[in-house]
């Protein structure tokens, strides 16, 4: 049950709806260690058209179910679950299946999904619903996602490639200890910043600035950027979510938007699965 209270406030902590606060709270109840039913004949392809050979397996399973309901493309997000694929068998080999139940209203347009994003992981294109009739999912998309243990029992619920709060629950409950265990000295990396601050100079305080900085994986594992905290709320990061490569560089994107003329010093720390993790950044300047 701990984990569904760690999800329910990451969830609904910002909200100030009862309502919400209730409904979110009952679904997760509602799934606590329920048992996921699958159909006794499910057809996996890759990319609509190879049959595969894919039967459950006694390991971590993550579930996504997709329903006919709004635009099929803009809920399916497969380049993200590319990504998260890749970045979960770095961290865990071996450790967790992925199982997709796609329930399009046109076949031919799911196919045409998955060839124009080159998906090549196993899908099951449900055409009768089965694997919701036998479950009865939430109508909400957010809870139509699903992590299992080895028994098929929810152990959590959310989309982890929407939600950075969700996708490190995930990893906690596979690792079955703290998430700083996730990233234990096996999988830690090398960086390296071209700079580690910037002075933006002098500009008018109304007018938002824009700076880079450049980040270089130098080492031999995947680095993974959990989060990167701010010093002041009127700076903004952006940042790839996926897994970047050993040899790769990557820009960190960061927004400054003065509340009032000011002269400033603020910082950035960077969380990731890096030595000396985490990193801290600076940015300085003159907003007239």
């Amino acid at each position: 049950m701990k984990y569904y209270y760690i999800l329910f406030f990451l969830l609904v902590l910002s909200s100030c709806k009862d309502s919400r606060r209730d409904n979110v709270l009952s679904i997760l109840q509602e799934w606590e260690q329920k048992e996921i039913q699958f159909p006794s004949h499910s057809i996996f392809t890759i990319r609509g058209k190879d049959t595969v050979e894919y039967g459950l397996q006694d390991k971590y399973k993550i579930l996504v179910y997709t329903d006919s309901l709004g635009c099929t493309s803009c809920k399916l997000y497969l380049p993200e679950w590319e990504k998260y694929i890749q970045m979960v068998d770095s961290l865990y080999p071996d450790a967790v299946q992925f199982l997709f139940f796609f329930t399009p209203k046109k076949k031919k347009k799911i196919n045409r999904i998955l060839l124009e994003n080159r998906f090549n992981y196993p899908i099951c294109v449900d055409e009768h619903d089965s694997i919701n009739i036998l479950n009865h999912f939430p109508s909400n998309a957010n809870f139509q996602t699903f992590l299992l243990n080895q028994n098929n029992k929810v152990l959590a619920i959310g989309n982890p490639v929407h939600n950075l709060k969700i996708r490190e629950l995930y990893l906690k409950i596979i690792s079955g200890d703290d998430f700083a265990s996730v990233m234990d000295e096996k999988l830690q990396t090398d960086i390296r910043f071209e700079q580690e601050s910037v002075d933006m100079g002098t500009f008018d305080w109304e007018q938002e600035q824009v700076v880079y900085f450049v980040l270089l994986n130098t080492g031999k594992e995947y680095l993974v950027i959990n989060d990167v905290t701010t010093s002041c709320g009127c700076i903004t990061v952006e940042y790839p979510q996926e897994p970047i490569r050993p040899g790769r560089k990557i820009n960190l994107k960061v927004k400054y938007k003065a509340d009032y003329p000011e002269h400033f010093n603020k910082t950035l720390r960077v969380h990731c699965n890096a030595k000396s993790s985490p990193f801290q950044l600076k940015i300085s300047g003159n907003a007239k």
